[in-house]
């Protein structure tokens, strides 16, 4: 984050983006240039579009609030970027609020500020997203200053050096100063063998500190058009309207004709692997261990439903089987969990997490993980806790339907990853079809020890990270 005006959401990291996403289903098929698709009744009831350039566009009909929710969504992220060039989604995303050929740098925000709305964007691995909530009168107004910076973006080299120094800060500030996400970052590389998940979204700080103009217009040009991007407005809307807008500002940007996105496989998981950081900064231990787990686009993708039941049962809140085991029967743990994300344009991970009480070891603590995950292979869960995580997870569909941002979050990414918005509609019925035979069968499949990357979160002392100090130099 900076001191400016526009306050910008960091490169996003984990599972921050998708704490509930609602994808999965058959892969999305072409639609035909200009051809509206059908209405469908389902969990949002969204209404699609495609314009002759490509666009995709959805409408969320919500009469809660006289207010519209207006996103663009690219399918551009970190594993697009060249070797080499590790964080130049995030720049762009930066570079973004810059100027254009009818806007001056940072008029963009100034002009959402007047409007009484309310901004920000986003990166993860898979997309780049930008939104803005306003009142629904100046939706057009939004619409206008997106496309335009969709199709005009102006760099200079001051904007590059100024903006270069803002994000390698938030990588001092939110990487650098935090143990357990450097933690994070190092986990994922070791569990991501050959796929570019295993880059951090923010990037290497001496690939960020190299990164270019050219490097920033030869991303956006090669990713940011229509035909690339996801238009999802959500609110007190008519969907007519809202199309009729979208062919007046996005209509006339030329088609981009993005090349093919690369599609990188990993290679077989054979080995478990440790990763141990000890950092002087460390006030409480943690446990966690990543395993490698099918995503929606991936091999293993049959599993997908059935590993977010498990996720859920297994660690997810106070009731949770590891929780209940870890924390309140054996009272080795203040803290246990487990969570999974499927939205993924390739693999994806199975995660669980600790914290030991004071006075616990580490390594009693992985044991006692290990006990509860060799218990669930060997007998399977209980059938009661397969419906019980079911019914949450679909009353947390229902719930959704109240927020804005959700369904437009979730139809928005099942589009970017290359899956429909069918598959965001029938999410719900499709977690209820889940059984018990396939929560086990997803277990067997992902937690294995050679899928597995183990993370430890240690204490240094002062003196020994003094020692190490002299050593080292």
């Amino acid at each position: 984050m900076n001191g400016r005006r526009i306050v910008r959401r960091a490169a996003l990291t984990g599972p921050a983006i998708a704490a509930l996403m609602l994808t999965g289903g058959p892969m999305a098929a072409g639609v035909p240039a200009a051809a509206a698709e059908p209405e469908r009744q389902g969990l949002f009831n969204a209404q699609t579009f495609t314009l002759k350039n490509g666009l995709r566009g959805v409408v969320i009909v919500n009469r809660r609030a006289p207010v519209a929710l207006h996103m663009v969504w690219y399918r551009a992220g970190a594993i697009d970027e060249p070797a080499g060039k590790s964080g130049i989604a995030h720049f762009v995303e930066h570079l973004l609020f810059k100027g254009t050929k009818t806007l001056k740098s940072g008029e963009f925000s100034r002009i959402v500020a007047a409007n009484g709305g309310r901004e920000n964007a986003f990166t993860s691995w898979d997309y780049t997203g930008y939104y803005q909530f306003v009142a629904r009168d100046r939706l057009p107004r939004m619409m206008e200053i997106e496309a335009d910076r969709m199709a005009n973006l102006v760099l200079t080299e001051d904007n590059i050096v100024q903006e270069r120094r803002v994000i390698l800060e938030e990588r001092r500030s939110r990487i650098e100063a935090s143990p357990s996400t450097i933690l994070w970052e190092q986990a994922r590389r070791a569990l991501f063998l050959n796929h570019g998940y295993g880059r951090p979204i923010i990037g290497w700080m001496h690939e960020m500190a190299q990164l270019s103009r050219q490097d920033a217009l030869d991303f956006y040009r090669r990713f940011y058009g229509p035909d690339n991007a996801v238009l999802v407005v959500a609110g007190d809307v008519d969907p007519a309207e809202v199309r009729r807008l979208a062919e007046k500002y996005y209509g006339p940007v030329p088609r981009l004709k993005a090349p093919p996105h690369r599609r990188l496989l990993e290679p077989p998981q054979r080995a478990e692997r440790r990763v141990i950081y000890r950092d002087r900064r460390v006030r409480r231990p943690s446990f966690s261990r990543m395993y490698h787990a099918p995503g929606y686009n991936s091999s293993g993708a049959e599993h997908a439903y059935a590993l977010q039941v498990l996720a859920r049962l297994l660690g997810s809140s106070s009731t949770s089987l590891l929780y209940q085991s870890l924390v309140v029967r054996r009272k080795l743990a203040t803290a246990a969990g487990s969570g999974y994300g499927a939205s993924r344009r390739g693999p994806s991970s199975f995660y669980l997490f600790a914290s030991p009480r004071p006075g616990v070891g580490i390594d009693r603590l992985e044991e006692a993980v290990d006990d509860e995950l060799a218990t669930i292979l060997k007998k399977g869960v209980p059938k009661e806790e397969v419906e019980a995580a079911k019914r949450q997870l679909q009353d947390m569909a229902i719930f959704a339907r109240d927020s804005l941002r959700t369904g437009a979050n979730a139809i928005a990414t099942s589009l970017t990853i290359g899956r429909t918005v069918q598959d965001v509609e029938e999410w719900p019925a499709r977690i209820g079809a889940v059984t018990v035979d396939q929560v086990n069968a997803a277990a067997r499949h992902v937690l294995q020890r050679r899928k597995s990357v183990t993370a430890l979160l240690l204490s240094e002392k002062p003196a020994e990270a003094d020692k190490a100090g002299e050593q080292r130099q």
